[in-house]
């Protein structure tokens, strides 16, 4: 069980690169999300379902693998920045490579800044403050994406 928890927490390896993990995590969530947007016409709705089904296993992976690793938030977890990535997407108006680009660069601003209450987030319990932190951040960026959509900027 411990090596399943470390393979999805890392999310399948992303979580081994050596510099900035938590980007290649997203990077490797947008590759998934253009491949949804590209094949599948009710693309939303699938990625939706994806974050509601990962994010339980996402939490119980994350503080598995911190506790293995005997740290709060190991930086080789990225499986929180792959569903913050997602929720992120969900508020694309379009299903673009702009949109795509757009998102990856307001879910990296919000993760990192980390605006109230993301950052309180954090502070809850083991995986569930690991994970929690970057849905939120995701939500945030979406609503951004979103008005930006709405306001023609892109």
């Amino acid at each position: 069980m411990k090596r399943l928890s470390v393979w999805l927490a890392t999310w399948f390896g992303c979580g081994y690169f050596p510099y900035g993990p938590g980007t290649v995590g997203s990077l490797a969530a947008l590759v998934i999300a253009g491949a949804l947007w590209r094949y599948i016409d009710d693309s939303r709705l699938l990625l939706f379902l994806l974050i509601l089904l990962l994010t339980g296993p996402a939490v119980w992976a994350s503080t598995r693998t911190a506790r293995a690793f005997e740290k709060k938030d190991p930086g080789i977890v990225v499986v929180d920045e792959v569903l913050g990535q997602w929720v992120t997407l969900l508020g694309a108006p379009h299903q673009t490579p702009v949109t795509l680009l757009i998102g990856f660069l307001l879910f990296r601003l919000f993760d990192i800044w980390k605006p109230p209450p993301v950052r309180q987030l954090e502070k809850l319990p083991e995986g569930l403050g690991i994970v929690a932190d970057d849905i939120a951040a995701g939500i945030y960026a979406a609503l951004i994406l979103y008005i930006g959509g709405l306001l023609r900027l892109y």
